[in-house]
């Protein structure tokens, strides 16, 4: 089977300025020499990473224990992420930090808070002491079911102060969805709100979770914050209000010091089948990932205010919402709402309000602002941007340049990063100070990150060409297995290559040796012999003016082999019919040639996205072949997408 060809003619490059460059945390000699420790021997380097980053009780015997697939990092020593996140920005040189806002809220409505270290440092240790009062002791799972308030942040760092695994449901699942994660979890306690707000209106979460845990006996409490004041029952025996336990709570709690190895979250991802995934992560290994990368690829400073407009349902907000940022005891943004309520311009104006200075947001709704209009962030000064950031899917070089020039004024480097629920933090990725960006690419490996891309038979493919993307060695970050079924683990993730990681994804090498993320390999067509990321293809139309956003996928064709579908919604002013349909051929031909050609193009007004924004090419594969969706669409975030595009299909 041939190699996955690139067909983008993508050359433009940007070079960090002068003035960024003199002032990153890592400079292009730093970085050349932390490669090239990385390459000798990953352990070393990230040795030097935990020494550097991670405040630890105990040191660890080995760094280590490699027995394909388990890993085990910085065996023997003991840690604490809620220490590392608060207590050690309060002591000795750091003290000054009491003061300085950890985290900054914004509810949808327009209520906001701002919590320091010390605020938080409290507020953490009065939960977790009515954690223990609920009878929860380390290694009891806690499951958290929460709208993006301060209170998920403050459970999420108790959980980790007394050594309690937590999983977060994220809040737009349904009660069914979330019963089957609290019973393959078996877990102790659900904390929740009566609801949250989304689009102008409120929302109710208490009775999803009063219909879940009707069917889940391993949960003997629910701790329920007031967030709406909409009217909720409470169960006598098994609920509490959230204000009424931490007001008897006491602010004294000492961190457990936890083996490097302890579980700290689950985290569920869903499959093509049925059955959720629950994604483990540990402690000390997660930790120096997260704390490193977000230092260096973010380039953070005392000044800076970080903003990831991620829910921290997903593994973006665990990793780059709470535990990086406060690790470093950087400023973190959390925002209730969605991006255009009550206006388009909701999300710049928060930028201007709250001086963000790193921005980091997904692909998706780059493109749905792009589709909005420039006249929106141009109503708002963005001038106190130095850094953007792309998480989630490929990003296309046009959404990438528009990204560059109207939000970040030509002047911030845009760091692109790859990564996965399973890595735990950013695998590839532009390092701002050090590296020449490219509009598309993720750019290189972080050093100590061993990604290769291989053939269908496994074997390296050598300077520029494509095929699956692979880690070759294990990497602190690393999910340590799949909940409950090791078989699961191996099988998904292991099986493929010899004690190799497969990703799922496809992707392609310059010459230069910078990575291009082309998606998963499900989303890979082969036409005529030829094999063709869907990614070059949306993105060839996505470049087009009357196009706002696109996705691509393949039906079965006697001729081809595979036959090239598009799903298009048109920029507002476009009149979808024939005429564009032959604009649109003829521009695919003319940027990426006749072979990715769309056989068919169908105009949507919308696409069937996930909850954190990434289109679900599996249905629409299923439209555009004629055959009922099959397989779990807990994360589907808007039903009647799915509906609307079967009713054309029967049109």
């Amino acid at each position: 089977m041939p190699d996955i060809e690139s067909l983008l003619k993508e050359k433009r490059s940007f070079k960090p300025s002068p003035e960024f460059a003199k002032q990153a945390n890592w400079s292009r000699k730093q970085v050349a020499e932390y490669r090239k420790l990385g390459a000798k021997s990953p352990t070393r380097f990230w040795a030097k990473m935990a020494k550097e980053n991670v405040a630890w009780f105990t040191p660890w015997k080995k760094v280590l224990d490699w027995k394909p697939p388990f890993a085990k990092w910085f065996v023997g020593a003991k840690t604490n992420v809620s220490y590392n996140c608060l207590d050690r920005h309060l002591e000795g040189p750091n003290a000054w930090r009491k003061n300085k806002a950890a985290i900054i809220w914004e509810g949808e409505p327009g209520d906001t808070r701002v919590l320091t270290y010390g605020e938080l440092h409290k507020e953490v240790c009065r939960f977790a002491n009515v954690l223990k009062a609920k009878g929860v002791e380390k290694g009891d799972r806690v499951c958290l079911y929460m709208p993006m308030i301060p209170e998920l942040a403050i459970a999420m760092l108790a959980c980790t102060r007394i050594g309690a695994p937590h999983s977060i449901v994220f809040g737009g699942f349904s009660a069914d969805a979330l019963r089957d994660r609290i019973n393959d979890a078996e877990a102790k306690l659900v904390v929740t709100a009566d609801g949250g707000y989304r689009k102008g209106a409120a929302f109710g979460l208490k009775a999803m979770v009063d219909a879940a845990v009707a069917q889940t006996p391993c949960v003997k409490s629910v701790v329920v914050v007031e967030r709406t004041k909409q009217p909720v029952e409470i169960v006598p025996g098994r609920d509490c209000w959230w204000h009424e336990e931490m007001a008897k709570a006491s602010t004294d709690c000492k961190p457990a010091k936890l083996d490097a190895e302890n579980p700290l979250f689950l985290l569920y991802t869903s499959g093509t089948t049925g059955k959720p995934k629950g994604i483990l992560h540990t402690t000390g290994g997660y930790l120096t990932q997260v704390t490193t990368t977000f230092k260096a690829i973010f380039d953070v400073k005392d000044t800076d205010v970080f903003w990831c407009t991620a829910d921290i349902g997903w593994v973006t907000g665990h990793s780059y919402v709470v535990y990086g940022p406060l690790s470093n005891g950087a400023t973190t943004v959390m925002y209730e709402g969605t991006p255009t309520h009550p206006g388009p311009d909701r999300w710049w104006s928060l930028i201007e309000k709250w001086g963000v200075t790193i921005f980091y947001t997904a692909p998706t709704a780059i493109r749905t602002f792009i589709r909005l209009g420039d006249e929106h962030p141009a109503k708002h000064d963005l001038s106190s941007l130095r850094l953007l950031g792309s998480v989630g899917e490929p990003i296309n070089p046009e959404a990438w340049m528009w990204y560059h020039r109207v939000i970040g004024g030509k002047r911030c480097p845009i760091v692109d990063t790859w990564w996965q629920t399973e890595t735990g933090g950013i695998m590839i990725s532009a390092l701002p100070g050090a590296v020449d960006t490219r509009p598309g690419s993720a750019t290189l490996p972080f050093p100590g990150i061993h990604a290769e891309i291989l053939d269908d038979k496994g074997k390296p493919v050598k300077g520029e060409g494509g095929g699956f993307l692979v880690l070759k060695q294990p990497w602190p970050g690393m999910l340590r297995g799949i909940w409950g079924d090791p078989a699961r683990f191996k099988e998904t993730y292991w099986s493929k290559y010899d004690k190799t990681y497969f990703a799922g994804d496809g992707a392609h090498r310059d010459k230069n040796g910078y990575f291009w993320i082309m998606g998963r390999i499900d989303d890979v067509m082969n036409v005529s012999g030829h094999r063709i990321g869907t990614m070059e293809v949306e993105s060839a139309l996505v470049s087009s003016p009357d196009v706002a956003e696109a996705a691509v996928v393949g039906r079965p064709d006697d001729i081809t082999g595979t036959a090239i579908v598009a799903f298009v919604t048109p920029k507002g002013t476009t009149t979808p019919d024939e005429g564009l349909v032959g604009r649109l051929k003829q521009h695919v031909t003319k940027e990426i040639g006749a072979i990715a050609r769309p056989s068919e193009i169908r105009f949507t007004n919308a696409l069937p996205k996930t909850r954190s924004g990434k289109i679900m090419r599996r249905l629409l594969r299923d439209i555009a072949s004629g055959r009922a969706v099959v397989g779990d669409t807990s994360t589907l975030e808007d039903f009647s997408v799915l509906a609307q595009l079967r009713a054309s299909d029967e049109d």
